[in-house]
């Protein structure tokens, strides 16, 4: 793979754009729309990757000319060109042809057509017409001056396939993993329930499974194949393109086909399509209970879904698709506040974004995404939302200088697992509101970490376990001295005692529910909970239980403020070394157990939390074991302020406040710094700052 761009150079600022869905003269808007990109700070496009049959209206015959009059108009006026292969929305022609590339959900059911992402992507027909349409278009505009980069199909791994090759590929994947079945029964414990295997050929389908082992392995099979397509469509665009211009994908984080480090490995930048609910669903503080899906809700979301996709490479990624309008369907009408669209783009470029790019610019009249409203709205006047946007391009541009090389601050680590995220899909811990599993336990557990520490004003750099595995435990002690590991279901024993050798190493470990109970095939372990980890913890359990109303908790090491509570999940911890008692139930049955407990370790600590905190409770065990010493901007967040940094390339820090509610809020600067998106005057350290309804304010130190 060729080293990767350079996309430190600037923020880059834009739309996904669709000429070819104009309803109207389409070159007459044309003109006029790169015209108002390039007036509202626009430097970025993304094209060409949702329209197969314009590219090929039928069989071999390719129209590839209709994009060139975009590319050059957008070059002409300084705006980059990100180019994507149409391969996630097959043509009619090809699903009437071959019927039969079309993806099974469930065995033998094939997907209806008329929407998109039907296809089996591993089909060989499907890939041979993809590989020729990829060749067609990249070919036709490798070299075209505009072009950066490319984006090989989009938002890849909506479902779980059940094709009869798929099946036929993990039987086979199984053989060369297990050698023989013997292997197989004992490692999956197949003799439960009469599952033992005498052949490959007795391996049932995945429809009515219900082993948990065989469960994680078709997740995790299902997710190599989404890996293997999208290097495979990376492969075929270098072999084209010149080296210097970029590969990518955008990423739709919960689509179950996804493993994030692994499907950007073979990629030069990681891409993502965060979507969040606007209006009220952006101020602090934030609704509580509030289900997530493939749009979020709540501040400390945003800041979220930038650390995840930062987490995918460790490193700074494009922002592909956002909301630019009211975002999901003729019933979801919720545009945002005058301001916001400012508050998140500089959240996400703090947290290592080097581009924001809407969808889109000309809200569709017609199809799907009717309703998915774009820069311009449907009468094609430029409006509120161009004016908003227009304001924001020309603060990134202002700003441009202090942004080359911004890498996010980060004094927290967050292990991330999706193999736990994948077993806990297929054994849910914790229970939706009718009592049935939620098969988002991973993400609920999480996330009340992860939200403990943005409550906190606790800058958070998400690490995935395999990422972890390649480095020393005591070089990230020094360099995340707390690392949170909430919801580890699955683990393998040199994970845990990575973990374990992290804090003897000085690191402060701080363990979650469900952390340590199973092996890396999601069985059950066999030692005393938390696996391999109870006796450096001093605590251990061997029971727990849902709860199914909160349960009210008081501390007695650590402040907990009143009304605090545990949520979701208790474990009966057990005091079986020399922990401290940090949290208590306050709870007839539950106040034989401890909440939270602590023990020194080695040069470090272990914190074990019991139960899934509520934002009081998160808020309170991170303040405790991430107090941030002498990092004095930390005091200025509360109420509705939050402050985060950056550091850029010349080794000058960053510090972007805001204020997620209507009502002004002032804060006193205990730093000299220079206001960039004001007159880029110098402010004094004592000055007085304020800060307007949904405003934000990006400061330089030095």
């Amino acid at each position: 793979m060729p080293d990767q761009p350079d996309l430190n150079d600037r923020v880059r600022f834009g739309a996904a754009y669709y000429v070819e869905y104009h309803p109207t003269d389409a070159d007459r808007d044309l003109e006029r729309d790169l015209d108002l990109m390039a007036e509202a700070g626009f430097s970025v496009i993304r094209v060409g990757e949702s329209t197969w049959s314009t590219w090929e209206p039928e069989d071999g015959r390719f129209e590839l000319d209709w994009l060139e009059p975009v590319l050059d108009g957008a070059h002409a006026r300084g705006i980059d060109v990100i180019l994507g292969t149409p391969t996630y929305a097959v043509p009619p022609w090809l699903a009437r042809k071959y019927p039969e590339i079309a993806g099974e959900r469930r065995t033998g059911q094939r997907n209806h057509w008329g929407a998109r992402q039907e296809m089996d992507l591993t089909h060989a027909a499907y890939k041979f017409y993809s590989e020729r349409v990829i060749r067609a278009v990249v070919g036709r505009y490798a070299d075209h001056s505009a072009v950066i980069g490319f984006q090989v199909d989009n938002e890849p791994g909506l479902q779980l396939l059940h094709n009869e090759n798929v099946f036929q590929a993990f039987v086979d994947h199984l053989r060369k993993q297990y050698g023989d079945v013997e292997t197989l029964n004992r490692e999956w414990g197949l003799v439960y329930w009469s599952h033992r295997l005498s052949t490959w050929a007795d391996l049932w389908r995945p429809d009515g499974n219900a082993q948990p082992q065989y469960d994680l392995a078709w997740r995790r099979f299902q997710t190599q194949l989404v890996t293997d397509f999208i290097a495979w469509q990376a492969g075929i665009v270098r072999e084209i393109a010149p080296a210097q211009k970029f590969v990518t994908t955008c990423i739709a984080y919960s689509r179950p086909g996804v493993d994030d480090p692994q499907l950007t490995s073979a990629l030069d930048v990681t891409a993502g399509n965060p979507y969040y609910t606007m209006q009220d669903g952006l101020a602090l503080p934030s609704p509580e209970d509030v289900p997530q899906g493939w749009t979020t809700t709540g501040t400390w979301t945003i800041f979220h879904s930038a650390d995840r996709m930062y987490s995918s490479k460790q490193a700074p990624f494009l922002v592909t698709e956002t909301n630019a309008g009211a975002i999901g369907g003729p019933a979801t009408n919720v545009p945002a506040f005058d301001g916001q669209w400012r508050q998140v783009a500089w959240a996400m470029i703090a947290r290592g974004a080097r581009m924001i790019e809407y969808w889109h610019w000309h809200t569709l009249h017609y199809g799907t995404e009717t309703y998915w409203i774009g820069v311009l709205p449907h009468d094609q006047q430029p409006g509120r939302v161009y004016e908003q946007l227009a304001a924001l391009g020309g603060e990134i541009t202002t700003a441009e200088a202090h942004l080359r090389g911004l890498v996010p601050d980060a004094e927290v680590g967050l292990l991330w697992s999706n193999e736990s995220k994948r077993g806990l899909m297929g054994q849910p811990s914790l229970a939706q509101a009718d009592g049935s599993g939620d098969p988002g336990s991973y993400e609920r557990i999480v996330g009340a970490f992860y939200r403990g520490a943005f409550e906190t004003g606790a800058p958070v750099r998400i690490v995935h376990d395999g990422q972890l595995a390649l480095r020393e435990p005591a070089e990230v002690a020094a360099e995340l001295p707390v690392l949170l590991v909430p919801a580890l279901y699955v683990a393998s024993d040199d994970l845990l005692d990575w973990l374990r050798a992290y804090a003897e190493a000085g690191g402060h470990l701080v363990l979650g529910p469900r952390t340590g109970y199973a092996d890396a095939e999601a069985r059950a372990r066999l030692e005393t909970k938390p696996g391999r980890l109870a006796e450096v913890a001093g605590v251990d359990y061997q029971e727990f239980s849902n709860l199914s109303v909160p349960a009210p908790v008081r501390g007695s090491g650590l402040d907990v403020p009143e009304g605090a509570t545990a949520t979701a999940w208790a474990d009966y911890l057990r005091v079986s070394g020399g922990a401290e008692v940090l949290v208590e139930y306050d709870h007839r049955a539950l106040g034989a157990y401890p909440a939270v407990t602590t023990a020194p370790a080695g040069a470090g600590r272990v914190t074990t939390v019991g139960t899934v905190p509520d934002p009081a409770l998160a808020a309170a065990v991170l303040r405790w074991v991430a107090p941030g010493e002498g990092e004095v901007w930390r005091s200025l967040a509360g109420g509705s302020v939050t402050v985060t940094s950056a550091t850029n390339g010349e080794g000058r820090r960053l510090r972007v406040l805001h204020n997620w509610s209507w009502e002004p809020a002032t804060v006193t600067l205990p730093a000299a710094v220079t206001d960039l998106l004001g007159d880029g005057a110098g402010l004094a350290a004592g000055e007085r700052l304020e800060l307007g309804a949904w405003d934000v304010r990006v400061l330089v130190e030095g």
